[in-house]
């Protein structure tokens, strides 16, 4: 089919496959970067779909450069780096990569949890220095995980993969949400609590929820004292969510014992003063990165783009109103 197609970053090349197969055109950014605004906006024009990142700034603007465009694939499960309003009104359809990363995101988050707990990026550097020279009863004490109380900010598909792998540490888990959670309460006897008396309870608290307005620095300075001083938070959400610069204040005054954080409130970006701290564990936005959770976004993306470039709906899709719009 004559369809022309941009995909804004190098993909796994089963997406780029599937999209080759049913399209005349297909370029891809060369660059191993995040396009300039500019080489975006023209990149985009004459396009019939675009296959594009988290780290794009899809608004009106762009969709307005775009004047053919039919649907904005994203690969990412998150879809806040897009204006879907505007998407819409235009009829432009809105897809994401919902499901297929839950596992490998809340591995990553029990991964940073002990990593943090147990101070292990610490221990590694030591080691690796050459300063392990004896066996001491006080070196790199951490925090116990086994039997204390986990804290699931956002019992979506994510926060609750990781409540229910807690099973094997025999933890308590509390969790805060919107609705209730029927199958965590019964599987692992979690309790649904307001996110006061979660902070103040819980020994490990995980956040999991999208970026809307109302979660946007959901964990701020007021948050972060009704917390234990031995308590340990990790961020696989979204960085905005967390008041970056509160949270080093925090990690430097004691105020918590320690995060760990896969994401950032302006990333790449990290908050002044935030790699210096020794109690907190720094990834670069890697909670998909898995060989096979990341083959399998780039195959649901383009399967996503070329259903909607053929007018069915795609699988999913975010604003199925834009088709009806499109009539």
């Amino acid at each position: 089919m004559n369809f022309n197609v941009f995909v804004t970053r190098r993909i796994p090349d089963v997406g780029l496959e599937i999209l080759k197969s049913k399209c005349a055109r297909v370029d891809v950014n060369p660059h191993d970067r995040v396009l300039t605004r500019a080489e975006l906006l023209e990149a985009v024009r004459g396009r019939d779909g675009v296959l594009c990142l988290l780290s794009d700034r899809i608004d009106a603007e762009v969709m307005d450069a775009a004047k053919n465009v039919k649907v904005f694939a994203n690969y990412a499960v998150g879809y806040d780096n897009i204006d879907v309003a505007a998407a819409t009104t235009r009829g432009i359809v809105i897809t994401n990569t919902p499901g297929v990363l839950t596992d490998a995101t809340s591995d990553l988050a029990w991964a940073l949890l002990f990593a943090v707990a147990r101070r292990i990026v610490e221990a590694d550097r030591f080691t690796r220095a050459g300063n392990f020279t004896n066996w001491g009863p006080m070196l790199f004490l951490g925090a116990d995980i086994t039997g204390r109380t986990l804290g699931i900010v956002g019992a979506g598909r994510i926060g609750s993969a990781m409540a229910l792998k807690s099973v094997g540490f025999r933890m308590k888990i509390l969790y805060t949400d919107e609705r209730p959670n029927p199958e965590l309460e019964t599987k692992v006897g979690a309790r649904r609590v307001l996110l006061e008396e979660l902070l103040r309870e819980a020994d490990f608290v995980s956040l999991h929820v999208p970026l809307t307005p109302q979660t946007r620095h959901l964990i701020g300075k007021e948050q972060l004292q009704l917390m234990k001083r031995t308590a340990i938070l990790i961020n696989t959400s979204r960085g905005p969510v967390v008041d970056e610069a509160a949270l080093v204040a925090a990690l430097k005054e004691g105020t918590i014992a320690g995060a760990g954080l896969d994401v950032y409130e302006e990333e790449p970006k990290l908050q002044p003063g935030l790699a210096e701290c020794e109690n907190v564990v720094l990834l670069p936005h890697i909670g998909s990165a898995t060989t096979w959770t990341r083959s399998k976004m780039a195959e649901m993306a383009a399967t996503n783009l070329i259903a909607a470039l053929e007018g069915r709906m795609p699988p999913n899709c975010v604003n199925p109103e834009a088709l009806k719009r499109r009539g």
